[in-house]
């Protein structure tokens, strides 16, 4: 590993349901060169913010890419959160900045034929949670106060400024 992260700008998207429901895709990929294993975290649609691209752009790239939801930018609330979170992927630390959006009231059957061959290579699963599953459950979530921060987001239209979350 090397001593210094790679910076990589990433946006993501909050995916709620009318009922508040988020779709959370399930983490299994640590190296391409080793096969997937069990789900290591539950985590929202996203990813890398590519050269010339914004990150509100880049996240509804993502979407369409990972779940088969084509969406205008501008359907976007937020951005609602920045985290930050700084860990290996394949012998190489990536500081991952990310920017959170929030897309409301999707009736949406994921389409997984869009993504890229490395998010094939984790065969991901996907799944609906409510706020309480979040919080009963004993899995791994990112951002990891996740079943704390969506009651907030289900309340309503996001007011306030971007909030830091871990």
């Amino acid at each position: 590993m090397t001593d210094r992260p790679w910076v990589r700008p990433t946006a993501r998207v909050v995916v709620l349901d009318p009922d508040g429901r988020v779709l959370l895709l399930g983490a299994r990929l640590t190296d391409p060169a080793v096969p997937p294993g069990d789900v290591l975290f539950w985590y929202t649609p996203g990813g890398g913010v590519e050269p010339g691209e914004g990150v509100r752009e880049a996240a509804t790239r993502e979407l369409a890419e990972e779940i088969g939801l084509v969406v205008d930018p501008g359907q976007l609330e937020g951005p609602v959160w920045f985290r930050r979170h700084v860990g290996p992927f394949a012998a190489v630390q990536i500081d991952s900045r990310e920017t959170f959006f929030v897309l409301r009231d999707v009736v949406h059957e994921v389409d997984a034929s869009g993504r890229t061959e490395l998010e094939l290579l984790g065969a991901e699963p996907h799944r609906w949670w409510s706020a309480a599953e979040v919080a009963a459950s004993a899995e791994t979530f990112a951002p990891r106060e996740l079943a704390d921060l969506l009651p907030e987001l289900s309340a309503g239209p996001w007011t306030g400024p971007p909030r830091f979350v871990g």
